[in-house]
């Protein structure tokens, strides 16, 4: 009986370790955009904790894990200009079903909502909740469609929330 439960134990312990344990990536993506700026991107491939986003109160920015954005040189995205430098990646939650995919300079204070949404850089965006789900966070630099078509996007893939940014 004592082997029994040891081996029972043994296995559920395993079995939990492993159900923690799979692994999270930290991902570096670089593009040249078109104007020649050398666009980085840093992040870690957290879990989507959408519930945590969905509460967030509206006007707040809200950034997981802090990824960031560097810009080897100014760019003109519309009528936004982001000078070169570095920021964290996030997105402001205007309604319960509306986000826009915005720039803190450097890195916002503690905790990850921000309400002085004032210092953010706001890009042109676009929100869509049809792109499918991602189980952990992801952030690509891509050629935009639709309303984006021949620019480039800084994309966010959270859940079932997607965002797209115009960075040209």
């Amino acid at each position: 009986m004592t082997r029994a439960m040891t081996a029972t134990v043994t296995l559920t312990l395993l079995t939990a370790a492993a159900a923690v344990a799979h692994p999270h990536f930290n991902k570096t993506v670089t593009a040249k955009l078109p104007s020649g700026v050398d666009a980085t991107i840093t992040y870690n491939t957290t879990p989507a904790n959408e519930i945590r986003a969905t509460e967030a109160a509206v006007g707040t920015f809200v950034t997981p894990r802090r990824p960031t954005l560097k810009l080897s040189g100014e760019i003109k995205a519309g009528a936004v200009t982001v000078p070169a430098g570095e920021y964290t990646i996030g997105v402001i939650k205007n309604s319960e079903n509306d986000w826009t995919m915005a720039l803190y300079p450097g890195a916002p204070p503690r905790p990850p909502e921000v309400t002085d949404v004032a210092k953010t850089i706001k890009l042109e965006s676009a929100f869509f909740t049809d792109h499918g789900t991602a189980e952990h966070m992801l952030i690509d630099i891509s050629p935009g469609a639709g309303k984006f078509a021949g620019r480039a996007v800084l994309t966010l893939h959270f859940g079932h929330l997607f965002l797209a940014g115009a960075l040209s």
